[in-house]
């Protein structure tokens, strides 16, 4: 900033959770969990990645059950999610995880190192691979479901104003906020995907999830697209809601000041679900009805009635633990409500993708959170 003068917030952001030495990302691989600063939803039980394992398996059993076929997780963490999945599959979906290679992409060196631990023996087995900061292609003809829980939200966003675009300045040893006229390009995605700010309006524009996701989807020759975020669409905003969403987490609490602690917090802006549906679209997928969390996990698991969660379970007291950690992924006081599931898909038959597990529950009468404005 001294040597350059004032940089964009997304630069800012991107530098305060992904610079190499000093980036929140890259410096520990402690944030997760009740010791760290947030749960994901693979730190409050396994079940989770077995749920996810069997919607997997349904999803490699509509591509028409092919010999070879990899799930590539957009920023897998820990590797937690991964080893529920791949154990999961291997000791319940044998003919899934057979055809199976589980790619990780992750660029933090501290979280590689955690998942060469925790998932030693799959990497060892070459069941899983581990990857840098892009997307490795399969073989054309390798159908792929890109997987994305919790990726969206921390990807460096732009803010706009009734001023103009944000931009981050030092005066004295603190920072200040200046303003600039909007770029063309933050312009078109609030014309497009979005509202325009009014007064004391603070919106996020995503243009560097949109560019990724573009670049990630642009390799897929067939299959899925799973996002899984805190998030809204356009049509919320219109109604008033979600303008604004930037926040910074540190040891489970919430601030809504992304200058305190640089790189010793995480910030975070929730996903806008139409801008990045529209991606997908624009790739030749077809986008599926947007459901909560709640919803899809209840559809996958209502078929055995949450027998991935309760199987390990030998004693009354371990089932009671078992179902206070299911709740909270599926109640709206846990993150049941507050996430939300984008499915797409790509050469899959009409019909077959909206018939998926996940996507099933109280079709009749569960809301249509429409991505476009109606």
């Amino acid at each position: 900033m001294r040597d350059r003068g004032p940089i964009p917030f997304s630069r800012y952001m991107e530098l305060c959770l992904y610079d190499r030495e000093f980036g929140y990302y890259a410096r520990n691989a402690a944030q997760f969990g009740k010791a760290g600063d947030f749960y994901t939803s693979s730190d409050v039980h396994a079940v989770f990645g077995r749920l996810m394992a069997r919607q997997f398996d349904e999803m490699w059993r509509v591509l028409g059950r092919p010999e070879s076929i990899s799930v590539t997780e957009l920023g897998p963490g820990r590797g937690l999610f991964a080893q529920d999945v791949l154990d999961w599959s291997e000791k319940k979906f044998p003919d899934f995880f057979r055809a199976l290679r589980y790619v990780l992409v992750e660029s933090s060196p501290a979280l590689q190192q955690r998942m060469k631990e925790i998932l030693a023996r799959h990497l060892g087995a070459g069941k899983a691979v581990l990857t840098g900061e892009s997307v490795t292609p399969e073989a054309a003809d390798t159908p792929t479901i890109i997987f994305a829980n919790e990726f969206f939200d921390a990807l460096p966003v732009e803010i706009v104003s009734a001023d103009g675009s944000l931009r981050v300045d030092q005066h004295r040893g603190q920072f200040v906020e200046r303003w600039v006229p909007p770029s063309a390009e933050e312009m078109e995605f609030l014309d497009r995907y979005s509202v325009h700010p009014e007064a004391g309006d603070r919106l996020e524009v995503g243009l560097a999830a949109q560019q990724y996701a573009s670049r990630v989807l642009d390799k897929l020759g067939g299959g899925f697209f799973v996002a899984i975020d805190y998030g809204y669409t356009r049509a919320e905003q219109l109604a008033g809601r979600h303008r604004g969403t930037l926040k910074a987490i540190r040891q489970h609490s919430v601030s809504a000041s992304p200058y305190e602690a640089p790189g010793e917090q995480d910030i975070t802006a929730d996903v806008n679900f139409t801008a990045l549906a529209a991606v997908a679209e624009g790739k030749g997928m077809a986008i599926q009805r947007l459901v909560t969390q709640s919803q899809f996990l209840l559809g996958v698991g209502e078929a055995n009635q949450f027998a991935d969660a309760f199987e390990d379970c030998r004693l009354p007291q371990e089932r009671a633990k078992v179902a206070l950690q299911l709740k909270h992924l599926v109640t709206p006081a846990g993150m049941g409500e507050s996430f939300h599931v984008l499915v797409a898909s790509k050469g899959v038959a009409e019909g077959k993708a909206s018939a998926l597990a996940g996507l099933s529950f109280g079709t009749r009468t569960g809301p249509n959170r429409g991505y476009q404005q109606r």
